[in-house]
């Protein structure tokens, strides 16, 4: 997904950065704050020293009297004291609320993923869009995340500008005296007017020229986003465990050495960031430092002729040298944000973009009925769905009904819509035509987060998490201990369970903890399941969970999970025929169609049917 190549205009990207600003502000505000009141202390604090240390240098050079001095002395110690701490107390501020900044960040997304449709979270455009923003951010920074650094230099050359203006008006208010002759010039209001406008001139063509050299990089970040991908990828490669074998054994790591040693690479010398750095982006950076020196020796030389022509002391030399040069810095500081922050706005413009994908699906507001009886019935009237963005129904005039404690087997091969009757049944998605009920209710009417919670479901891409094994099972820090146990036990995770130390507090994997267990394939599906188990809802779906053991191991997981579902509705889902000889009905699909049901024995007498044409291609595996 490409970055627009064109700058935005000023008043958008104006309203980009405004907008981060306020979302930043209202999701973290002690984390804003926090940083807000250390650039402020640190914008102002500065002039103090200056202050009082060119009050201190005219005592000394006017010949004070030793009391004044030793007062300045104190006074310039004592503020570099109070100065230092606060500021210390300030930074550990910034620093505590600031610690998790970049995962509370992140969090943005992924709250908005964990909200938006379905439909969208698992398009493929929306995860190019995310792809790209945390491209952006892992290659130059751009991004929301950068709009913390754009509102603390904002704050920062704010306050140093009204500091440095409070101790340099009067750079330009103290007269030369009459007597000094020549320099009496420096009195010409005409005079003035044209040593502010080269300063001002100087002082903002600076950071212009430095924002032109940095907008390269933006107009090019796919480029720079593409360069670090790469990098990311091969020049990482023999630290990824799963590859290990792979890249062993053909020896990958010798193509990759065309990304890190190839000199026309994206970063490397012959490359393209490379020429840019040596053609325009190298002159404009180089002009705008080049300028900070003339306007440097523009002031020296300004300060110098007035002190000279006896406008103020030495003392007020260093004050107004410190204080116009900050101001100075702070002008070329307002500027220089401003230009990041227009740069940065195409990538504020793709975030938002992605945090303003609109949710369409209807919600729903009725409560599903906590039965104690658990007796609830499902329906599919003539339900058909096409997947966004294509022109063939995977799911086409299915109609079909089951109850609660049946046992429901969904076959066919693979493709022929099993995975996507699950999605529409726990409305994931919802049904192009036709409708879906929940006894005798369309349940697009039901609360959509209530409806989902009566369904228990293993995928066939579930996924467990480097935590604690009691955790997994049930998906929180606190959980009961006793019922994780049993439901681990009911999955056939018993015997393993047993070997482990350190029970259900065992680490699942090495990522978090060095003492992790490594789980095989069949031990995952053990634990998915026992967390099926432990939610106890009314409906349980297999999705094909046992895909990764072999068919005699899948038949004796299905027959002991047939025993402890007990008065739930169980949905079994697999193109091998392990769960069918228990269960009160099979529904085979093909091409998204529903072409026979009945019992395990009807259908497999069916000589013509594609039931019994599949148990036999696996009888060697299921007849006794």
């Amino acid at each position: 997904m490409n970055i627009d190549k064109k700058l935005l205009s000023w008043r958008e990207a104006w309203r980009l950065n405004r907008r981060a600003f306020s979302l930043l502000y209202h999701r973290d505000k002690k984390a804003v704050i926090s940083r807000m009141a250390g650039m402020v202390w640190s914008a102002l604090t500065p002039y103090v020293g200056i202050y009082l240390s060119a009050r201190l240098i005219s005592a000394l050079t006017e010949g004070a009297d030793v009391t004044v001095i030793r007062t300045l002395v104190l006074l310039n110690l004592l503020s570099a004291a109070v100065i230092s701490l606060t500021g210390a107390f300030l930074n550990k501020w910034k620093n505590t609320e600031s610690s998790t900044l970049f995962y509370r960040n992140f969090q943005i997304y992924t709250e908005k993923m964990m909200t938006m449709d379905f439909a969208d979270a698992d398009s493929s455009r929306i995860h190019a869009m995310y792809s790209t923003i945390k491209q952006n951010y892992q290659g130059a920074g751009w991004g929301i995340n950068l709009s913390y650094r754009h509102m603390e230099k904002l704050f920062s050359a704010i306050f140093t500008f009204s500091g440095g203006a409070a101790l340099t008006i009067s750079l330009f208010t103290s007269p030369v005296p009459d007597s000094a002759g020549g320099y009496s010039v420096l009195n010409s209001p005409l005079f003035l007017l044209m040593i502010a406008a080269l300063m001002i001139a100087v002082t903002c063509l600076s950071p212009m020229l430095a924002n032109k050299a940095e907008s390269y990089i933006a107009v090019n970040a796919d480029q720079h986003s593409l360069g670090n991908r790469l990098f990311g990828f091969f020049g990482l490669l023999g630290f990824e465990n799963d590859l290990a074998a792979d890249v062993r054994i053909y020896r990958q790591d010798v193509l990759c050495y065309r990304f890190s040693n190839d000199k026309n690479g994206i970063f490397c010398s012959k490359g393209m960031f490379a020429r840019l750095a040596r053609g325009p982006m190298g002159l404009y950076k180089a002009a705008s430092s080049a300028l900070s020196v003339v306007f440097t020796g523009a002031v020296y030389v300004f300060v110098c002729l007035k002190a000279l022509g006896g406008a103020f002391g030495i003392g007020a030399v260093s004050q107004y040298v410190a204080s116009i040069t900050r101001l100075s810095k702070s002008i070329g500081g307002l500027i220089q944000t401003a230009g990041e922050m227009r740069n940065n706005a195409s990538f504020l413009k793709l975030t938002f973009d992605f945090l303003d994908v609109p949710n369409r699906m209807y919600q729903g507001s009725l409560t599903v009925e906590k039965r104690i009886d658990r007796d609830y019935e499902i329906e599919f009237r003539n339900v058909s769905f096409k997947y966004p963005g294509s022109d063939t129904n995977a799911l086409k005039n299915v109609s079909m009904k089951f109850k609660i404690g049946q046992r429901l087997a969904v076959v066919g091969m693979n493709g022929s819509g099993k995975t996507t009757f699950i999605k529409l049944l726990c409305r994931l998605y919802d049904p192009t035509e036709g409708e879906i009920l929940l006894n005798g209710v369309n349940i697009k009417k039901y609360d959509y987060r209530e409806y989902m919670s009566v369904f228990s479901i293993v995928f066939q891409d579930y996924s467990l998490f480097a935590y604690q094994l009691g955790q997994n099972v049930a998906v929180s820090v606190e959980y009961d201990r006793e019922q994780a146990k049993q439901c681990l036990e009911n999955a056939g995770f018993g015997q393993r369970f047993s070997e482990l130390p350190e029970g259900l507090d065992t680490w699942l994997y090495k990522e978090f903890n060095e003492d992790g267990v490594e789980i095989s394939g069949g031990e995952s599906q053990m634990i998915a399941l026992a967390r099926t188990l432990y939610r106890d809802a009314p409906f349980i779906v297999l999705d094909e969970p046992t895909a990764a053991l072999d068919p005699e191991a899948e038949f004796e997981v299905y027959t002991r999970f047939d025993d402890i579902v007990e008065d739930k509705t169980a949905v079994y889902i697999s193109h091998r025929l392990a769960s069918c000889r228990f269960c009160d009905v099979i529904a085979v699909f093909d091409h998204g169609q529903i072409i026979q049901q009945g019992t395990h024995e009807e259908l497999v007498k069916d000589e013509k049917g594609k039931y019994h044409q599949l148990w036999y291609a696996q009888a060697q595996y299921y007849n006794e």
